[in-house]
């Protein structure tokens, strides 16, 4: 990894208590440890960059600094993951040294720390505003699926797109293959900067998609083409299976 890159790249990683599906989801114990350190783990073995834990509750607060990760807390009432890192950055990095933002989401924590390190290789195109990843759909009902997002992009390479359109819908229409959207961000800080200032969309609204307020803004996605989608635990089940693997993942010696 470029030297210049990572001293310039922050890994946030914001955490919600008020999980609907999960309550107390940052905290639940997964192989020994909190959901929440497990996924500050999986950023420090990507080796990208300094690494925050953005929180809303001091129980999250004081189980991340115990595992002597940096952490910061935020208001308990923003709206989306983006904002409260945004809070974040201006609190850790109020200068702007940082010129480059990784959002984690606060429950991957079986995630390849490759894939954490797939997302900055967009911003290589100075063109870029924000890079995001996908991997290629195989199973059919993914495919019909709208809880799985899908990217709509214009081949840029075998492993990367750009970025025309995100859709709950199947699409594109046609032979071809169909990409699941990673919601995975890596972002120029003064992208980020941008969006957060904007209203949400028109778009964003019909399809409660956060990323469509970028593109309707005219601002340049580029997606990285990945091998698999991260675990995202939202359900007890998901909880247990990320148990299973990472317990898994200890015994052999990991």
């Amino acid at each position: 990894m470029n030297e210049g890159i990572t001293a310039k790249t922050l890994v946030l990683i914001p955490a919600r208590m008020a999980s609907t599906r999960l309550p107390g989801k940052p905290l639940a114990d997964i192989a020994g440890l909190p959901m929440i350190v497990q996924v500050a783990k999986r950023a420090q073995e990507a080796d990208v960059g300094r690494i925050i834990v953005a929180v809303d509750d001091i129980k999250v607060f004081d189980a991340v600094a115990a595992a002597g990760f940096e952490v910061v807390m935020t208001r308990a009432d923003h709206q989306s993951g983006s904002d409260r890192i945004f809070e974040a950055l201006t609190k850790v990095d109020p200068d702007g040294q940082a010129e480059i933002v990784i959002n984690v989401q606060g429950d991957l924590p079986t995630i390849d720390p490759q894939t954490i390190r797939a997302a900055l290789r967009p911003l290589e195109d100075p063109q870029v505003d924000i890079a995001t990843l996908t991997v290629e759909i195989e199973d059919e009902q993914e495919k019909t699926n709208p809880n799985v997002v899908k990217v709509v992009g214009a081949p840029l390479s075998s492993d990367r797109l750009r970025a025309l359109y995100f859709t709950r819908a199947t699409a594109p229409h046609g032979a071809g293959p169909l990409y699941h959207h990673i919601g995975l961000y890596a972002y120029r800080r003064h992208a980020l900067e941008r969006f957060v200032s904007l209203s949400p969309s028109t778009l964003e609204r019909r399809e409660s998609l956060e990323q469509l307020r970028a593109l309707e803004a005219g601002m340049r996605i580029d997606v990285q083409v990945v091998k698999t989608v991260p675990l995202g635990v939202d359900t007890p089940a998901d909880l247990e299976k990320a148990r299973r693997i990472l317990s898994a993942s200890s015994n052999a010696g990991h």
